[in-house]
């Protein structure tokens, strides 16, 4: 069928169908509820792995997904955030040091990095429950801004540093782009809660440099790894190119999270968002489906390509065709045009045949190459972040991020 431009409204069916998925997400992260403290990992079964401990952003991700549910109304996501925000102010806090430790195993001992990418998201979590009235969700976002202000944002480079030591007295001397990456929607969120425009300007800073810069620079295929002056570090793990948070060579599913971000701050600067904003979202998005979608010889989104937008590792993650999802919609409401929710849609139907569990909701963390369940990357479901937002972003318009949407809903 042909669809014009008139079609771009979602069915009630699919409107429905999201919000099953919604509320089948939400019921996988109170799953992950952990006696330590906030969430934990699930593995295949959707079965709490104790023993692994907790996790500051597998934690911070399931509160945030528990507030966006609790703004929505539903009555069993307050506690859920409640036990977030507790987390945040007890186990997973460094009491001495200040911030959040990486992680805490099963027998309470923490792993005492300090992670921009974590803090990223205990923002974000701080955010949205704020938004959704917990008592003390403003305290923690007050504090994780804060932390972040003052230990990784650097206002030479317009960018995060990325890892510090327990008492913050020695930084990593790696560079990258996720953290940042996060740093931009955990602001956008902020800004939204708070009113306060400067975390607009440091997004703006961030997009700059990576999207206009780095990205555009590099024909859109993004590297992610640096020197601490931030020159790209073009064979970093190249001799393990399926690592989980830092990956050889260009991550797909990461072009199209830029390429959403970058429309969501070009929303909320508004009439003072730059030309090229809408431009190198859209290259992004296209690189990325050229380069991502069933390059192979098999449908699915493949991990990573080379420079030259060959494939590297061809696992098919389930967070890809989640953003890829989100990125299609995004960019069919900036553009008005219908080829991306002709792709929206073609990609839910492949999620939906491969990587969603009818019986419990939950998806299937990754396929091998021949679209059969694998765990090379990953063991377990540990993640429902990715997925809801794909499933929560069509019942809006033109966010700047999540939690201030539902909040001026």
């Amino acid at each position: 069928m042909t669809m014009t431009v008139a079609q771009t409204k979602p069915t009630n069916e699919h409107m429905f169908w999201l919000q099953d998925q919604r509320r089948q997400l939400l019921q996988l992260a109170l799953s992950a509820s952990h006696p330590a403290g906030g969430f934990g990992w699930l593995d295949g079964a959707g079965g709490l792995i104790q023993d692994k401990g907790v996790e500051l952003w597998i934690a911070a991700r399931m509160t945030h997904v528990a507030a966006l549910e609790a703004l929505q109304g539903d009555p069993r996501a307050a506690d859920a955030v409640d036990q977030g925000v507790k987390a945040f102010e007890s186990t997973l806090k460094d009491h001495d040091y200040g911030g959040w430790f990486a992680a805490i195993d099963g027998a309470g001992v923490a792993h005492t990095d300090k992670r921009a990418y974590e803090h990223a998201f205990v923002i974000l979590a701080a955010a949205s429950a704020t938004a959704s009235g917990h008592p003390r969700g403003r305290a923690l976002l007050d504090e994780a801004v804060e932390v972040f202000d003052q230990r990784f944002w650097r206002p030479a480079d317009g960018l995060a540093v990325d890892v510090w030591n327990r008492d913050w007295t020695e930084l990593e001397p790696y560079r990258g782009v996720n953290a940042n990456m996060h740093t931009v929607e955990a602001l956008l969120a902020a800004a939204d809660v708070t009113g306060d425009a400067k975390w607009v300007a440091y997004c703006a800073e961030i997009v700059e440099r990576v999207v206009h810069g780095f990205a555009a620079e590099s024909s859109f295929r993004l590297p992610e790894h640096f020197t601490e002056s931030w020159e790209p570090v073009w064979d970093y793990n190249i001799d393990a190119p399926a690592h989980p948070f830092r990956p050889y060579g260009v991550t797909i599913g990461h072009l199209f999270e830029w390429s959403r971000l970058t429309l969501q701050v070009r929303t909320a600067l508004g009439d003072a968002a730059p030309v090229w904003m809408l431009e190198d979202a859209v290259s992004l998005f296209e690189r990325a489906t050229l380069e991502g979608w069933s390059v192979d010889g098999r449908t699915g989104f493949i991990y990573t390509t080379d420079y030259a937008g060959m494939p590297v590792v061809r696992d098919r993650l389930h967070w890809v065709v989640t953003e890829a999802i989100a990125a299609a919609w995004a960019v069919q409401e900036a553009l008005g045009t219908v080829e991306p929710l002709t792709l929206y849609y073609k990609w839910w139907d492949h999620a939906r045949e491969l990587f969603i569990d009818a019986r419990s909701g939950s998806w299937q963390h990754e396929l091998s190459p021949d679209n059969s369940p694998a765990c090379s990357v990953w063991v377990g479901r540990p993640d429902v972040y990715h997925a809801y937002q794909a499933a929560l972003l069509p019942t809006l318009h033109r966010i700047t991020s999540f939690a201030g949407a539902l909040s001026q809903a």
